[in-house]
């Protein structure tokens, strides 16, 4: 049976400008085990990125935990967090966030860089993300060199490239073709299925949505199941 990889519990969230509160998320009580792939819907503003940013320790909320495994996210300090979030979490962004002056090479390698590997470790972990994508034949391209689609598949090899337990993906084909995100869609579910990664997937694509076991979604900072 799997274990639960991700409880989040009776969380709200309010941001203040100047005296005035503004509430983005209500009471949230979520649960993701190992090996989920878990969709969240909603509308613009409705907090779904508040969410995931709470997950991956980027977002704090104001009141309730969030744990992920056996640490209790919330509370870990800045410093700690950074640690924690470079071997537990591959974030994949809608709009890549590569490093344009790096080869899809050193973009993957970024990660590896905080670890205590040696130049031979990182390029062999490098060389397998990039293979696991299909992009082992672009080594040496830039991003200004690539498609928006080949974009992504790097941003997902760096996502990966630290074999981390949970994905967390921010519309991850927001900025794609419909055959390009079909392919991230595709990537996405082995990275689940053959490789058993958790994952988190913010989308307004009901068509991406569709590849996810799960969906829920979040409407006025309330989250609601299908």
């Amino acid at each position: 049976m799997a274990q639960e990889l991700v409880l989040v519990e009776n969380v709200d969230k309010s941001y203040w400008r100047d005296s005035l509160e503004i509430p983005v998320l209500r009471d949230i009580t979520l649960k993701i085990k190992t090996g989920d792939f878990l969709a969240l819907m909603g509308p613009s503003g409705s907090g779904k990125t508040t969410l995931l940013n709470m997950i991956a320790g980027i977002d704090r909320p104001s009141s309730g935990t969030i744990r992920v495994g056996d640490v209790n996210v919330s509370s870990l300090s800045e410093s700690a967090l950074a640690g924690w979030r470079s071997s537990t979490i591959g974030f994949v962004f809608q709009f890549y966030n590569l490093m344009p002056v790096l080869n899809a090479f050193e973009n993957v390698e970024l990660p590896l860089l905080l670890t205590k590997l040696n130049k031979k470790e990182r390029r062999k972990q490098v060389e397998t993300a990039l293979g696991i994508v299909g992009l082992e034949d672009r080594m040496k391209h830039y991003p200004n060199q690539l498609s928006g689609g080949q974009e992504q598949r790097v941003a997902i090899a760096r996502a990966v490239v630290t074999d981390p337990e949970l994905i967390l993906a921010d519309e991850p084909t927001g900025d794609l073709d419909k055959v390009s995100a079909e392919e991230i869609m595709v990537l996405l579910s082995r990275l689940n299925k053959e490789f058993d990664k958790t994952i988190v997937m913010v989308t307004h694509d009901p068509r991406a949505a569709e590849k996810a076991g799960t969906q829920l979604h979040l409407d006025k900072g309330e989250l609601h199941t299908e």
